[in-house]
Order: structure tokens, then sequence, then C-alpha cells
């Protein structure tokens, strides 16, 4: 196909401040071949009637869950609801500039690329120019988790059982590593096409959380034994010094 077609997967909870101009730069590319799939956690009234008003967009479906269950269950959730060969994951309070979807589709068909993500910039409470590594393969990953969810571009047919963990935060991660496992490398498009939202308040913003939640997933989840989860965390904590200042170790 020329124009594949594109899901975009959104699980949203309580971002009534953000998720509207999430949706508008997401409306708004030049790449017009997408269907946007938002997983509402159960989240408070404001957010809901901002949703409501968005579903009525005929390339937007919303599901409503009854019960909060985490992010990790809201993208599991939607992959099952969609059937596109490409998936694209954003957060509810991130951006993409309106070439993101076109650029990315055509880098990953041109390098018959299973796996891809792209530069991105920083606003909110820290504004930086990330710049990753170009590629990254499973032993990279799990010293510098430097590939931003939003940024994020894959192949359907390798994502098949790959599922988010179950974790309060980090569920991405064990989501990269094992598709990276599955696939061999990720390759980076070399364009500034997000803009990845730091929040002081985010579950995100705590280094000792996020150092707890990634050494409990490297142990159960990566098999990790005590040298190499150590290893791991020292590493990606200085390369997460580099990219944000020591303000987030992911």
């Amino acid at each position: 196909m020329n124009n594949p077609k594109v899901d975009i997967i959104l699980p949203n909870f309580n971002s009534s401040d953000f998720i509207l101009k999430t949706v508008q730069s997401i409306k708004k590319q030049s790449y017009k071949n997408w269907k946007l799939v938002i997983v509402d956690d159960n989240s408070n009234l404001k957010t809901k009637k901002i949703l409501k008003k968005i579903s009525k967009y005929k390339k937007i479906k919303v599901y409503w869950l009854k019960k909060n269950n985490g992010a990790a269950h809201c993208r599991n959730f939607a992959i099952k609801q969609t059937n596109s060969p490409y998936i694209a994951f954003i957060d509810s309070d991130d951006l993409w500039e309106k070439n993101k979807l076109k650029a990315q589709v055509e880098f990953m068909k041109k390098n018959n690329i299973s796996f891809s993500y792209t530069f991105y910039n920083t606003f909110g409470d820290k504004i930086k120019s990330i710049r990753p590594r170009l590629k990254f393969n499973f032993n990279d990953f799990v010293h510098n988790t430097s590939i931003a969810t939003s940024t994020m571009m894959v192949k359907r047919k390798d994502i098949t059982n790959i599922k988010f963990t179950n974790t309060k935060i980090c569920e991405d991660y064990f989501f990269k590593c094992k598709l990276l496992k599955r696939v061999g490398f990720a390759f980076c498009l070399q364009k500034f096409l997000t803009k990845y939202r730091i929040r002081k308040n985010s579950l995100q913003s705590s280094n000792l959380r996020n150092f707890y939640w990634i050494w409990k997933i490297n142990k159960k989840y990566n098999k990790f034994n005590f040298f190499q989860n150590l290893t791991s965390l020292i590493a990606i904590s200085i390369n997460s010094i580099k990219k944000y200042s020591a303000k987030n170790i992911l």
C-alpha cells in the first residue's frame, strides 16, 4: 500500500488541560490515513466532557473504561481494538509536528523498518532538544532509555503477544525491550517531530520511583541478576543526566 493506515493509540486519564491540543496536533497531520483510538481510564467529568466533543470527529474512537486500570491496560486494550499495519503511540499531553506521521511512514517503508522513533524537543518544566542514538538493540536500550514513547511507530505484525507491563509507571519500558529482542534494532528518523512534555508532578518525575520500577521490571521481566540490574540502572542514570540534567531517569 502506498499510504498504509496508521492506528494511533492514546491512553487518557484526567488530562483536561492538555488533551485538546494533543488531538489537534494529530488532526493537523499532513498524512491523512490514520485512526485515533483513545482509551479513557475513568477520568473526571471535566475530561470526559472534552472527550465527548472530540469523539464526534469520524476518525476518532473513544473507549470508556468503568474503572481506572492504568496506562498499560489502556494501551493493551487499544491494540486489540485496531488492525492497521502500523501503530503509533502518543501520550495525552504530548504534541506532534504536522509531518510526523508522513515522514515516519515513508522512513519505515523505504528502509523496511519494524520499529522507529524520532528526535524530540521537551517542553514544560524542562526545555531541551533530544537527539537519541541512531539505532538501538536490546542491550543498548537497557542502558539508555532514550526512545520516547510518543515518538514511536511500529509494525503491527511484529508486536503480536507483546504487552505493556501492568506496573504503575514505566509500563512502556519492557514493551520496548521485548520488541527489540524480537526485531533486533530500532532506528531513528533524524527529525524533531515530537514535543514531549515534562511536568513537575507527573508519575515519572521522581527519580527514586523510577529507579524502583526499572529495577523491578528488569528483575521480573528481563530476568536480570543483581549485577546486570545495577549496571543497567547506573547507565540509564548517567544517560538521563546527559539528556535532562538529572531531571528524570526515563
